[in-house]
């Protein structure tokens, strides 16, 4: 079979998330070509571009959108502006890799999903946690039943940002970014608990906006869930905890116990043995968000090439995304109305 050729892809948005995108692009330069660099400040896209030799930059999306040469676009900007634009891609043929959340709610989520399933177009996210090696290996250890049988879990994410992170106009509030701390930081652990643990079936919420931010939205958040084996397990995420700390998911089955901290998996089994996979790090929980390698937005991507050339869904679609944008809206309902409330979202 002949090798795939070389795709011509855009990055739409230059801000704070375009960094690793931009470096793994740039390793992966016989695969995918950056034709244009598209955002709102033009100064902003240029100095970006200059990474880039033949890279065109406009601050109009129809200049991407016209060109029958680009056959993907990185979807980089913030939340609420998400479905206008990957409606307009979708229509205009291009496949279509997004930044985190799919939107600012899962109901317009859904529609985000759909509209490139319409279309007939590949949707990729960015929640690149599932693919980094440690994830893996859990997610196998899990899957393959050598943990046992769920008895209790805990996804926990105790990080930090100032009060400085807040006050980029619109930052933290509800119309722009949709979240606080679910949606914004902690929906990458909650994705990859999700995709290692599996969906609860009930659950209870307490979500506030604490004395150490003055924003709209949550920034602590705590709640209780129960399984349909009738295992329970515990939620913290917060970005009150100075200086932050390794976000931690753990497993606790009949047959053994299996913790993922920060990229590293230590899995002790009831017979002795103990396996350890992955580095001990730091994924952008404390004062910089962008403190982290970008290793696995690499694999993200590679995958995603991958995908669009070989027909198929990528391992991060926007569909196996749905779960944790319905996870987290349910903990937000279930605080609002202080109940607790059945879960059983709609499988994909």
């Amino acid at each position: 079979m002949a090798a795939p050729s070389r795709r011509r892809v855009a990055l739409i948005g230059a801000g704070m998330a375009l960094g690793p995108h931009l470096a793994s692009l740039l390793e992966r330069q016989s695969t995918a070509e950056v034709a244009w660099l598209v955002g709102r400040t033009l100064g902003r896209i240029t100095a970006a571009a200059q990474r880039l030799p033949g890279a065109r930059t406009t601050t109009n999306l129809d200049d991407v959108l016209q060109d029958a040469s680009v056959s993907a676009a990185w979807v980089l900007t913030p939340p609420h502006t998400h479905l206008d634009i990957v409606a307009r891609l979708a229509a205009a043929g291009k496949h279509v890799l997004l930044e985190k959340p799919l939107e600012v709610d899962a109901a317009y989520a859904e529609q985000v999903v759909e509209v490139c399933r319409a279309f007939g177009v590949q949707l990729g996210v960015m929640l690149q946690h599932r693919l980094r090696p440690a994830s893996l290996a859990m997610k196998e250890r899990v899957d393959s039943g050598a943990l046992g049988e769920l008895t209790s879990a805990s996804v926990d994410m105790r990080w930090w940002r100032p009060q400085s992170y807040f006050d980029e106009p619109g930052r933290g509030t509800r119309a722009r970014d949709g979240g606080g701390v679910l949606l914004t930081q902690g929906i990458h652990t909650l994705d990859n608990y999700l995709n290692i643990v599996g969906a609860p079936s009930e659950l209870v919420a307490f979500a506030n906006t604490s004395a150490a931010h003055r924003m709209e939205c949550e920034d602590v958040v705590a709640a209780a869930l129960r399984y349909p084996n009738g295992a329970t397990a515990a939620l913290n995420a917060t970005i009150t905890a100075y200086p932050g700390f390794p976000e931690r998911i753990e497993y606790c089955g009949t047959k053994g116990t299996a913790t993922l901290a920060g990229g590293q998996l230590v899995v002790r089994y009831l017979d002795g043995r103990t396996e350890t996979i992955g580095e001990a790090q730091m994924l952008g929980g404390g004062a910089d968000p962008m403190a982290f390698s970008h290793e696995a937005h690499r694999a993200v991507i590679d995958d995603f090439l991958d995908a669009i050339d070989h027909d198929r869904e990528p391992l991060v679609s926007g569909a196996s995304v749905l779960p944790v944008q319905r996870l987290i809206d349910a903990l937000l309902e279930s605080s609002a109305k202080r109940c607790v409330l059945d879960f059983a979202p709609p499988a994909h």
